[in-house]
Formats: C-alpha cells, structure tokens, sequence
C-alpha cells in the first residue's frame, strides 16, 4: 500500500512539474464519513502547499497522529486533483482501539512499572493508547537512568485481541551498562576533589544517570566559592565514560570596617579603635573559610574573633571548626573563649557538630565580688545547621538559614563549681511574595541555665546585628530572644529598601530585670561594584520608656568582594 501512496505522488508530482506557472496548492482532506470527517478537522492540518511534497508530507504526519489516537488502520484511500490548485484527500479511519495490551519477558523489570499509569497482570500491562508513546518513553528513560543510556524500547508481534483492544511484545534492547571512568573539570581546574566526592557525591565507578548528575551538578549554586557554567556533558568511547563538569571559580572574599588607633594616655600602649570584619573563603582551593573579627565600640568594649572552618578533611565527610574569641569590657573584665567543632556534612544542606568550648574570665577589677570574679568553664556541645540558598541572587543568596546548638558541662571559680546549660538558636527566612516584593524574619536567642550567675558570664547582645536602634553589646541576659522582621521592596536587581520592625525580650537574674524592647527605622542596600553598601537607620526603646529621636542610631557599611 505505500509504495501506491509514493506512485501517486510521485505521478502528481511529475504532472506539476510539466506545468508552466507555479501556484499555490490547497488540501482537503475527508473520511469515510461526517463522524470521521470531523475527528480529522477537530486534529487539524496544513491547508496550503508551494509544491507536492508539502502536501505529502502532511498526510503522513496526519495519519500519524491519528494512529497515536488509536486510529491504527488508517490509511490513505484516494489523492483526487480538483482543479490546478486543490486536492481532496480521502483517509479510511475505521474503528478507534481505545487500550493496548503489552506483554513482556522475566528480562524485563516491573518495578519499573511503577512509574507510569497502567493496569497490571501477571506478565503483561494495559494502557490507554494515547499514553503509549509517553509511558515508552518514560519506561526507556528509567532504563537509561540504570547505566544503560543507549537502550531502546521495541514493539514487536503487534495484533486485534478484540475490536478495542490490540496487543503487543515488549522488546527491550540493551548495550553494555555504563560507569563513570573519569571526572574532568574545565574551568576550574583546582575545584577542590573532596567537594566532587562528598558535596556532590559524583564519584567514577558508579553508575551513569544523566538525569541524576544534572541534579547533582545544580548543587554547585549552594556552594560560595564556585558556580556552573554550563550543563555536564559525557564521552563516550568503546570502553570508557567521562564526564565533563564546567565550573567557575566566584570571587568570595569580603572586607568590611574601619580601623584607627593611638596611645593611651595614662597607660601609654598603643589602643585600636574601629571595626574590622573579614572573611577568606577557598583561597587554599580546599573549601575553607577562614573568619577575622575586630570591634572597639563606642561603650568602651573590644571584641576580637577568629575562626577557620575546614570541611572534607582528607577527603572524608568530617570537618573540623576552630575558633577563639576575647570580650574586653572596659577596665571591669576580660574573657578568652576557644572551641574546637568537629561536623559531618550529612548532604549539601544539612550539617551536624560535636566539640568542646573552654572559657577563661579574668576579673580586672582590684576586688572579687559575688557577681564578678574570676572563672574557667568547660562545655561539651552538639549542633545542627540546615543552610537553603536563593539561587541566582547577589542581594539575598541565602533563603533560609537554621543553627542550633546545646552545651552543657561547669564553671570553675574560688566558690566551687556550678553545673550549666546553654541553649542557642538563630534562623532566619526570606518569604518572597513576588519578584519586587519579600518579607524577612529572623530569631535569635539564647538561654543560660544556672543556680547562680555571674555578670561576666552573661549574654551581651544589642546592635546592629541584634535589636536595632541599641548600642552594640548593651544589654546583658542570661535569657533574650529578639525578633527582627524587614519589608523589602527592590527597585532594581541591585538596590532595595526596607523597613525595620525589631522586638526583643530578655530577663536578668542578676538584677532581677525582664524587659521588653522595641526597635523602628528603615534601611537602604546597594550592590555596588565594590560591593554591597548598606544603611540602616533605626531607634529603641524599652516597654517603659518614651520613643526619643535624639536616641536613634545611624549604621552604615560597605562589604567589598574580591
């Protein structure tokens, strides 16, 4: 029957050519009956040709689509040329086969059955005939998705079980199952191996999924240091796969603050005066971060930080976490606290942590009292960090941020020891209501538990990273909880405004204070090209005190990249 179809075409075809004048040819296409008819134009076709291929062409693709609806007998009847420019086409139809039986061998996996919408027996399954060329589909890719990415689905023995229903065998071609024999990175050469391995988890000897890999591969958007460039892309040879990754390396490194110094004069050394925060990330092409913190604040306290953060040690899926920090309050105490963190990064997001943190206070003043004096506590900690990025935004790369941790373990002084217990928590989320408009909400507070306290081993909190509109380190706790919400509106993909809405409560022992805080004002965000410049300006008052202008507070910063 087809080679008929091809003679009357080409004998069509040979009809035009003798003609003269080239013109446009019109289609009409009928069938058996009105019902058929209509069920032909309801599908639709191309009406107006340059040359009989056209015309050609479209039949077949018809007939295609109307097998595919289950019209399986559908052939081409008669090719009648009206006039020089029309022809009129009749198709046979017959009846619709609504279900397609396919019968498959014990080589063939069911369980791969569980991924389209059939019924089922004991060696074979049923579907709806318009979902035959998706459910192959689907079928064929969870194949490939096993190692065999150049399998193909084959329909074989095809026959009428009824006048609704046709059968067929499955047949399943498979090649040799492939592996990944080598990982090669362009771009970045020096992409640290332990990201690929642990981060990723790409690794050569396991099975080749395409589909699993480009999910793996997104995940360099959650990581600071690095970003893709374009999809992975697979060699195939005889008896190799290696995959190709194409990344970058971002610029990460921030610098923000000021930094001033001068002699006492009554004591004669040399003191600094400002503010420094710097941050080092992948600069050893490990993955690490190494932190750098200095603030002299205008109440007369300095506080110095350090910490570095090494993760995948020797390729393992632990890292390590070191950090000391010094608290200066003036002339009335010293603190040094260090702590060393040992994580598991359990996946891309999710990391848990177990270390210990040693505190020495120092008592500057000439007496010890009952609520300062000198003291070393010792606490054995466990932590958990769930970190879910904003892909694609430089403004608020990250969306959601979860820490948690508890201590537990003593302090030491010349009035015995005191078992104790401290809870921390900060987390924030950014809930995106549309492009231009967003909502931040962010908690932190801290709980110390105690029979008795000390005023040097108490929270200090406040500031521009805490209530706003409040002197940094100010306010001291031994409970807090303060809640920063922000309105933010973009004007562009680099600036944006927003409101400041803080609230805080917190209790002291020591005092027997609990008080409520509130902080109001707005702020402005400017990613620039040296970096991202902010200014907030914000104002507190507590529960019981009246709302002054003369107390607000003006913060302004700039964080450069390089």
């Amino acid at each position: 029957m087809l080679n008929i179809h091809r003679s009357i075409f080409t004998a069509l075809a040979l009809v035009y050519a003798l003609q003269s004048n080239a013109q446009t040819l019109n289609l009409d296409v009928s069938g058996e009956d009105k019902n058929k008819t209509a069920i032909i134009d309801s599908i639709g076709y191309s009406t107006s040709f340059d040359n009989y291929n056209g015309i050609e062409s479209e039949l077949n693709s018809l007939k295609y689509r109307l097998t595919r609806l289950g019209f399986v007998d559908t052939t081409i009847d008669s090719i009648i040329k009206q006039n020089d420019t029309l022809f009129k086409a009749s198709l046979f139809l017959g009846n619709k086969i609504n279900r397609i039986r396919i019968v498959y061998d014990s080589n063939f996996n069911a369980e791969l059955l569980n991924f389209i919408n059939h019924t089922k027996d004991e060696n074979y399954f049923e579907l709806d005939i318009t979902e035959l060329e998706s459910a192959l589909k689907q079928l064929n890719s969870k194949i490939a998705e096993q190692g065999d990415p150049f399998s193909t689905l084959q329909l074989i023995n095809i026959y009428k079980l009824n006048p609704d229903l046709i059968s067929a065998q499955l047949k399943v071609v498979n090649n040799q199952k492939r592996r990944i024999d080598k990982i090669i990175v362009k771009g970045y050469e020096k992409f640290p191996q332990s990201y690929i391995k642990r981060f990723m988890k790409l690794r050569t000897g396991k099975t080749f999924n395409l589909n699993e890999i480009k999910d793996k591969v997104e995940l360099l958007e959650d990581l600071r240091f690095a970003n893709k460039i374009k999809d992975p892309e697979v060699l195939f040879t005889q008896d190799s796969t290696t995959l190709y990754l194409y990344v970058e390396k971002k610029q990460t490194n921030n610098f923000d603050g000021y930094l001033g110094f001068g002699t006492n004069e009554n004591t004669n050394k040399i003191e600094f005066d400002g503010y420094l925060d710097l941050r080092l990330i992948n600069n050893l092409n490990f993955g690490e971060t190494l932190n750098l913190f200095y603030k002299s604040d205008e109440i007369d306290q300095q506080t110095f930080r350090v910490d570095a953060d090494l993760p995948y040690l020797f390729g393992s899926p632990i890292g390590l976490q070191v950090g000391l920090n010094i608290f200066r309050k003036d002339t009335t105490f010293s603190n040094a606290k260090q702590y060393a963190k040992i994580n598991y990064q359990i996946n891309a997001r999710h990391r848990i942590g177990t270390g210990i943190t040693s505190t020495n206070s120092t008592n500057l003043l000439d007496n010890d009292t009952s609520i300062l004096n000198d003291y070393k506590s010792n606490y054995y900690t466990l932590n958990y960090n769930f970190t879910e990025p904003q892909f694609y935004d430089p403004l608020f790369p990250i969306n959601f941020w979860f820490d948690l941790s508890y201590g537990f373990g003593d302090r030491k002084n010349d009035m015995g020891n005191q078992n104790q217990t401290v809870f921390n928590l900060d987390t924030y989320k950014i809930f995106n209501l549309n492009p231009k408009n967003s909502v931040y909400t962010r908690f932190n507070g801290a709980i110390l538990t105690s029979d008795d306290y000390l005023d040097n081993e108490l929270f200090r909190f406040g500031g521009i990273n805490s209530i706003r509109g409040f002197e940094e380190n100010s306010l001291v706790a031994n409970l807090y909880g303060v809640i920063n919400t922000e309105y933010r509106y973009r004007l562009s993909n680099s600036i944006y405004v927003h409101s400041v809405l803080d609230a805080a409560y917190f209790e002291n022992q020591i005092t027997d204070t609990k008080e409520k805080l509130f902080g109001f004002g707005f702020g402005l965000g400017l990613l620039t090209n040296a970096g991202l410049f902010r200014l907030n300006y914000s104002s507190g008052k507590s529960e019981n005190k009246q709302f002054r202008l003369s107390d607000s507070k003006v913060h302004v910063s700039l964080t450069a990249t390089f």
